[in-house]
């Protein structure tokens, strides 16, 4: 029975997992990788998919024994390379034509059988992120059959309401994760994933997050690009077993609809001017009263965008927006901040101001604005007040949809939020690690960044 198609949508591609609930009995294959592959050519794209495969399922071979208890069946239908430009190339199971894996990779519990588009997608992903895009998707629709083994596809067909699509998606991500950590600590020869990798990978997962105003429960919704963060990085961090552990008891979406109709008329984003006045007087007001908490009396500074104003004598480069420990100033470079702004989103300016004002914040608590630690904890206070921000309403700063995807791009590309009162981010993260430290904090508040 097919349940239907649920995608990682975005405007011009739609990368899709089929989900097909019947169970299929599969027997241990011997091991090979790289595996044979149905249409798969000489095409680099392509022997990397091949490679990828076989890391991928020879990593759940070594390693599902002993994370689950129970043997690893090789993918019993196989893998299918397709390049949907050609007419003649060869239908996978459980698809009926062509155009129906355009843009997509999907697998298909009924036959277990893996299938990619060679043509289109991965071509496309690849020379827009890199080959890191490549091992993520086979790895997250591997992921699928991880998930099928374990008899939670099965579990979905029996509780759908306890197995909402956005649940499924999440644990395939989560697979995907514990695989590119394996692949990543080198495991794979002539497959490496470096740091700089894993963070094209994060941003080949996350291109593919719901649409603005996607709501979690419904039936294709994927996650937003922190929902899908999350669960990759869950999958890293802790391996296997947490991915299957995953409940829609334990497991919190951020994806929901928020914003009004000229939001989303405006595609969420506020203009620069508008957006330093609603979330600067609301970002003051709560690391004010962050600092009340900390037994500490003290008003946040209004943010300044005055050109004119003297520069910091020790607040180094922190970017668009910096915090100076000798005054205690915030000052914006609006024109910096704008082609941040419309690069990426209006919350990328959210991020970069509630960040300098924890660097305040931290500094009237008495403790350091400078190095590693303090740099962190800017970051992860930034997701504090974000994470405050989503739960609450009528007060100050209206989030806007898109706004957590805009936060998760921000620190995928720019270190800025990370930066100290000295301009130095001290610590060696890359854009993978930011996104876990403000993750932190948007999920446990202010009391998770110490």
């Amino acid at each position: 029975m097919r349940r239907g198609r649920s995608g990682w949508a975005r405007p011009r591609i739609l990368f899709t997992t089929l989900v097909v609930l019947a169970l299929v009995a599969s027997s241990p294959t011997a091991a090979a990788a790289p595996p044979n592959v149905v249409g798969a050519t000489n095409s680099p794209v392509d022997q990397l998919a091949v490679t990828a495969a076989g890391a991928v399922q020879d990593f759940w071979r070594r390693t599902f024994p002993t994370t689950f208890g129970r043997q690893w069946n090789d993918i019993s239908g196989g893998f299918y390379s397709v390049d949907t430009r050609n007419p003649a190339a060869p239908l996978p199971p459980c698809v009926d034509r062509l155009d129906e894996l355009a843009g997509q990779a999907l697998y298909c519990p009924s036959a277990d059988v893996v299938a990619w588009d060679s043509g289109r997608l991965l071509p496309e992903l690849r020379q827009r992120f890199g080959d890191a895009a490549v091992v993520v998707v086979i790895a997250h629709e591997i992921g699928h059959a991880v998930h099928y083994r374990l008899g939670l596809t099965a579990a979905l067909e029996r509780e759908p309401q306890r197995w909402p699509t956005i649940l499924v998606e999440a644990a395939a991500d989560c697979f995907a994760g514990a695989a590119i950590r394996d692949i990543r600590d080198g495991n794979t020869p002539g497959l490496p994933i470096d740091r700089g990798q894993l963070d094209d990978a994060m941003r080949a997962l996350i291109s593919f997050r719901d649409p603005v105003g996607t709501a979690a429960t419904e039936t294709d919704a994927h996650g937003n690009a922190f929902d899908r963060a999350s669960a990759f990085q869950d999958g890293y961090r802790k391996g296997g077993r947490a991915c299957a552990e995953m409940t829609i008891d334990n497991r919190t979406f951020t994806a929901r609809r928020i914003g009004s109709a000229a939001d989303a008329a405006r595609d969420g984003n506020l203009p620069t001017a508008e957006l330093l006045a609603s979330v600067g007087a609301d970002a003051r007001a709560w690391f004010t009263e962050l600092v009340a908490g900390g037994g500490r009396s003290w008003q946040a500074p209004a943010l300044s965008t005055d050109p004119a104003a003297p520069p910091c004598p020790a607040g180094g480069d922190q970017g668009p927006v910096q915090y100076c420990p000798s005054d205690g100033r915030i000052t914006v470079h609006v024109a910096a901040l704008t082609t941040v702004h419309d690069s990426i989103g209006d919350y990328a300016g959210g991020v970069l101001v509630a960040s300098r004002y924890a660097l305040a914040a931290v500094a009237a608590l008495q403790q350091p604005v400078q190095g590693p630690v303090a740099g962190r904890r800017a970051l992860c206070l930034a997701g504090a007040y974000t994470g405050d921000l989503l739960m609450r309403s009528g007060r100050g700063y209206q989030p806007s949809p898109g706004d957590l995807d805009e936060a998760v791009h921000t620190l995928l590309a720019l270190d800025y939020a990370q930066r100290d009162a000295g301009g130095a981010v001290g610590g060696d993260e890359a854009g993978f690690e930011r996104v876990e430290i403000f993750r932190a904090g948007t999920l446990g508040g202010p009391p998770a960044c110490g």
